[in-house]
């Protein structure tokens, strides 16, 4: 099969349905060999996927993708998914990348509040119903925030954990029927990669790494990792969760409420 045509993938973009796997198929032949700095600049600079975001975490690695990102484009959408839940030193981490990168497209996307006095009224529900407590601060404003981007940049590395292992630059996002494009410039990258990069630039880490946390979310739902551990298996300790969900589809109860506009 042919390497795919980037005026034809614009084309689609503007006069159809999103994309199918046989377009990230082609993305990914595209691509393969050329390095992150490259993909990113085709993605982000050339319109190559149409409407463009990214979604971050601001947690321990994060910086890495955001570095990149500002070096092309420092304006590009950067969708934050304030929970409510988070550790006060990673809201002070993500207000220091953005200011020290230049980061001007930052959208902090936040839990309807008709639904969390409905569904997790105590707040607590992430103590029962971890699954339930992602959907209503993570799934469903981001599902509301995404209607209007044809593609998304994820930070997800495949040494993170056995989940991600085998997940390619580019595939159609499961979790979205309109055929979003999920692209992960950092998947094939390796611990000392990020390291060396990190290194490199002189990023600022995440302050709680140096305390025993490699993956870091909401503060309920993480915990620190002994050495040697998979990076993520502190998250959601002690239960059968790997994931918080926004990669997954939603589930039977999750279809957005009618009239549903995240709180920006």
């Amino acid at each position: 099969m042919a390497d795919a045509d980037p005026i034809r993938l614009r084309d689609r973009i503007e006069t159809g349905p999103r994309f199918s796997d046989a377009d990230a198929i082609r993305l990914n032949r595209m691509f393969r060999g050329a390095d992150t700095a490259e993909m990113l600049r085709a993605v982000i600079s050339d319109g190559l996927v149409g409407n463009l975001a990214t979604v971050s975490s601001f947690g321990a690695e994060s910086a890495v993708l955001l570095h990149l990102i500002a070096r092309i484009d420092p304006s590009l959408p950067v969708l934050f998914l304030e929970t409510g839940k988070h550790f006060p030193e990673t809201l002070a981490y993500r207000d220091q990348i953005v200011e020290r990168f230049g980061l001007t497209g930052l959208v902090n996307l936040r839990p309807d509040p008709e639904l969390l006095a409905k569904r997790d009224e105590s707040g607590l529900r992430w103590s029962y119903d971890p699954d339930g407590c992602c959907e209503i601060r993570k799934v469903l404003p981001l599902a509301a925030a995404l209607a209007d981007y044809d593609a998304t940049l994820t930070g997800r590395k495949a040494f993170q954990s056995a989940t991600r292992a085998n997940l390619p630059r580019f595939e159609v996002d499961t979790s979205d029927a309109q055929g979003r494009l999920k692209i992960n410039p950092l998947i094939d990258w390796s611990a000392d990669d990020l390291s060396a990069y990190i290194a490199e630039h002189d990023l600022p880490p995440h302050p709680l790494v140096a305390e025993g946390y490699p993956s870091i979310g909401c503060s309920p739902c993480t915990h620190k990792v002994a050495p040697g551990e998979d990076p993520r298996s502190g998250r959601w300790k002690g239960w059968d969760k790997t994931e918080c969900g926004i990669h997954t589809p939603l589930t039977p109860d999750g279809e957005l409420p009618p009239g549903f506009d995240p709180a920006f």
